[in-house]
């Protein structure tokens, strides 16, 4: 895409041949990672990007993106299938911000099942599963949930549970001057006649006038059995906007993936992630190159031909062919480079992931298959990389693991709120099943290898605030690099036109914080 800006009328200038040929712009990615004499393999931070000309605002920079053949994302973030990452709060809230969370499978097949549907049914603002009580509990229980959970709105049904007929609910207001615990909340609670109510298939925009005009706290929404289905708060509709960019489906639900592994009852696990409604499998395997695989992402598109099928981890075009032959949609790169993995290390086996992304990237190009880029990502600056080296979306871990979506309880050490963040490598992980990503058949052996550690992450706060931040951020990378959406980044890639340079050690110090005696590291 050539530039609109001129000088005095005139198009801007072009450097000479010979300047452009010696380097001083950089050097292709052709240069960097084919025509490679030391046969040198080059991480996130071994490449840095040569800027371009800026000719439009961070603001008008398109990072849409294709997750697989037939799934497109207006924002290129994945979570990845991990049980210290993603279950369906982070799922529904990547799927808000525009992107996809992938559900692990360290569950039992009912419980991801379970977490897949929970997503599907998702509507922003609407809660699907608010705690009820019948009007047969006590002011104890209520004083209970209120101190467990901050719940200070309860639904009362003649069930006690989610889908009873609504007969109440429990407010601020009814329990303020009560004394006796064991009073049975049918003494005390605001029946059901003097309820404001919404009726099943109302709107955000609708509900939010309802609460105005009834000045209450909630608004329970029910079914024409008068069944309650959902419980909209007023505390929620001021928090919750509508999310122009949410990932949904032709039903307007929200997408979500899960993940499997490729022993054979993993197919019975495919059919019910398939009957609840997920719209990509990944294959979750730490080397995708295996007879297992090929047989499972064969297996997963005659069965479900419409669940499209991430297959991989691959790190290189012999692995990539294979898997797109079997009929994958789309492949997942990366091996053994994520923070918690061990794979390297312990296998010998890997790729740095700067030259396995570009290389897997090109081949997967020819045959219109995306790619994502799993691991490796620390910052908004690796994104960028990750995105100009060919990778359509990338998956991260670390980077989401210390969220408020993410699975876990916060703790504190030496002061530092966390949350605990592992590998699905690591011995934790493996006793929870973990171990089927690294031992692909049914073979029970006695010893685990593992291939990952268990740690822990600093809080990042809610994807609410950090995903537009890593969303800026990839912005003003591409914008600095010239490029104002993907496909123009990837058509400047492959014919030469984005530069790169390698970075020695002492060029890397320099491109981070240097030369102060402390400071303090604010994301946004």
């Amino acid at each position: 895409m050539s530039s609109s800006t001129t000088i005095k009328g005139e198009p801007l200038w072009e450097v000479d041949e010979e300047t452009l040929e010696s380097g001083a712009c950089g050097f292709t990615a052709t240069q960097v990672f084919v025509k490679n004499k030391a046969c040198v393999a080059y991480t996130y931070d071994d490449v840095i990007m040569m800027p371009g000309h800026m000719s439009f605002g961070v603001n008008d920079v398109d990072i849409s993106t294709k997750l697989t053949r037939n799934i497109e994302l207006k924002v290129p973030f994945v979570s990845s299938p991990m049980d210290t990452v993603t279950e369906s709060k982070m799922a529904i809230m990547m799927a808000c911000q525009g992107g996809i969370g992938i559900i692990h499978s360290n569950l039992s097949v009912e419980d991801q099942a379970a977490e897949v549907l929970t997503v599907k049914k998702f509507k922003n603002g609407f809660i699907t599963d608010p705690l009820c009580l019948s009007p047969e509990h006590t002011a104890e229980d209520v004083f209970r949930i209120k101190q467990e959970s901050g719940y200070s709105g309860i639904p009362i049904t003649d069930t006690g549970k989610m889908g009873g007929r609504l007969l109440g609910i429990i407010s601020n207001r009814d329990t303020s001057f009560l004394d006796d615990p064991t009073v049975k909340i049918k003494e005390f609670m605001t029946p059901r006649l003097s309820l404001s109510i919404a009726k099943e298939g109302v709107s955000l925009a609708e509900a939010n006038e309802i609460l105005k005009e009834s000045k209450k706290g909630k608004l329970p929404v029910v079914n024409d059995k008068d069944e309650l289905v959902a419980l909209i708060a007023r505390t929620d509709l001021q928090k919750n906007r509508d999310y122009p960019n949410a990932s949904k489906d032709a039903n307007k639900q929200l997408l979500v993936g899960a993940a499997i592994g490729t022993r054979p009852d993993d197919r019975d696990r495919a059919a019910a992630l398939s009957e609840a409604g997920v719209d990509v499998i990944v294959v979750d395997s730490s080397q995708g190159d295996s007879v297992y695989q090929l047989e499972m992402v064969q297996h997963l598109k005659e069965a479900h031909p419409h669940v499209d099928v991430i297959a991989g981890n691959v790190v290189t075009p012999s692995q990539a062919c294979h898997l797109i032959q079997a009929g994958a949609d789309g492949l997942r790169v990366g091996m053994g480079i994520g923070s918690i993995c061990t794979t390297q290390e312990v296998c010998a086996v890997g790729r740095a992931q700067a030259s396995a992304v570009y290389h897997v990237a090109k081949y997967a190009r020819k045959h219109g298959i995306p790619i994502l880029a799993d691991g490796g990502i620390k910052s908004t600056g690796h994104i960028t990389k990750a995105l100009c080296c060919g990778a359509s979306c990338v998956m991260m871990g670390s980077m989401l693991a210390g969220t408020d979506e993410s699975p876990g309880e916060y703790f504190y050490q030496d002061g530092v709120r966390l949350k605990r963040y592992r590998g699905m490598g690591s011995l934790e992980a493996m006793d929870k099943g973990g171990e089927k990503r690294y031992v692909w058949d049914d073979t029970s052996t006695a010893v685990k290898v593992a291939q990952g550690v268990s740690g822990a992450v600093q809080d990042k706060g809610t994807l609410r605030r950090y995903i537009p931040y890593l969303v800026q951020g990839v912005r003003h990378g591409l914008q600095d690099a010239g490029v104002k959406c993907l496909d123009e980044a990837w058509e400047k890639l492959y014919s030469g036109k984005l530069r790169f340079e390698i970075r020695s050690p002492a060029a890397q110090k320099e491109g981070g914080v240097h030369g102060l005696h402390s400071y303090q590291k604010r994301l946004y």
